[in-house]
């Protein structure tokens, strides 16, 4: 019986080890972190992810309820309330904030509408762009061969042509308006979008998920859609941000050039064009929409460096 018992403690103790560690391995499988949950960590702990993202939802919002959040009609001329100061500046009040132009239009209120043009300009032409450029970029680094020959010399050609002086050209031949601005702000940006999910479609469509998509009868529009563009999202949308602060900027320049969107449309391009003839004595009328225009894009910037970061496998910082 001792014997049994000795035996019976022998096979115990192997089973009882085993048994502890299975426990405390499912214990850590239950405790590890999910990526969603990595993420989430990261994004909590990235101050220009969070700086970025919240002016850019600020201008969003703004963006989306202008007309009830700016105090006064912007295109109500008021000729006696003409160039009236900021609050800061000599005879300046509250119910002007940020003054009056020259036809006695608030400017808080302009203000605050030219964020809905630079707002759907930058995203639409930005989204635009990814549209083209990832479906350019995913058909030639899959299909290789011939249709990679065309894509690449389409990109090539693109490249050679400079943007913003073919942006001057359509937009004086087919008129400044919100849609040929997207139109053409969205055609001039696709290849950039093109060149970089070219070069990541071309390596996974040797791994081994998309091996096994073709082994089970998936047509290569499905196996694009569904297997190689999930994984070309965080990029695309890293891209879509850094090319939406480029299409504000160049609709301001356009704008300043009066070839932007038309007067009396508030845009902040527009509105630095309308001060510059009295910015030696009302300075606030350039500098005020300048200041707004470098905030958003520099925002738009750390929102893009930010999701990069957090998106990234090492997620470096």
């Amino acid at each position: 019986m001792a014997d049994e018992k000795t035996e019976a403690a022998a096979w115990d103790g192997p089973m009882g080890d085993s048994a502890s560690l299975t426990d405390e391995q499912s214990h850590f499988d239950a405790e590890a972190p999910t990526p969603r949950q990595i993420m989430r960590r990261r994004a909590l702990s990235h101050p220009g992810f969070l700086i970025g993202t919240t002016v850019v939802l600020i201008a969003a919002i703004s963006a989306i309820f202008a007309d009830f959040i700016a105090p006064f009609d912007p295109y109500n001329q008021t000729m006696p309330e003409r160039l009236i100061n900021p609050i800061w500046g000599e005879g300046g009040s509250w119910e002007h904030p940020l003054g009056t132009d020259r036809f006695g239009r608030d400017y808080l209120s302009r203000l605050i509408f030219g964020t809905r043009v630079s707002m759907i300009i930058g995203f639409c032409a930005a989204t635009l762009a990814a549209i083209v450029g990832t479906t350019v970029g995913m058909v030639g680094g899959y299909f290789g061969g011939r249709v990679d020959a065309v894509v690449m010399y389409l990109v090539n050609s693109k490249l050679a042509l400079p943007g913003l002086v073919v942006a001057l050209s359509l937009v004086s031949i087919f008129g400044g308006s919100v849609l040929i601005l997207i139109l053409v702000l969205g055609f001039l940006f696709w290849d950039r979008y093109a060149i970089v999910t070219r070069t990541i479609t071309m390596q996974l469509r040797t791994q081994e998920f998309v091996t096994a998509a073709q082994a089970v009868g998936a047509t290569k529009t499905r196996i694009i859609l569904a297997e190689i563009m999930p994984n070309l999202l965080d990029r695309v949308i890293v891209i879509l941000t850094l090319e939406m602060a480029v299409a504000i900027l160049i609709e301001a320049a356009l704008s300043f050039l009066g070839l932007g969107i038309p007067p009396p449309t508030p845009s902040w391009g527009q509105m630095v064009a309308e001060g510059r003839s009295s910015m030696f004595f009302q300075p606030f009328l350039v500098t005020i929409p300048g200041i707004a225009i470098l905030i958003l894009v520099i925002s738009i910037n750390m929102m893009g460096d930010g999701i990069r970061d957090i998106t990234s496998p090492e997620g470096r910082n």
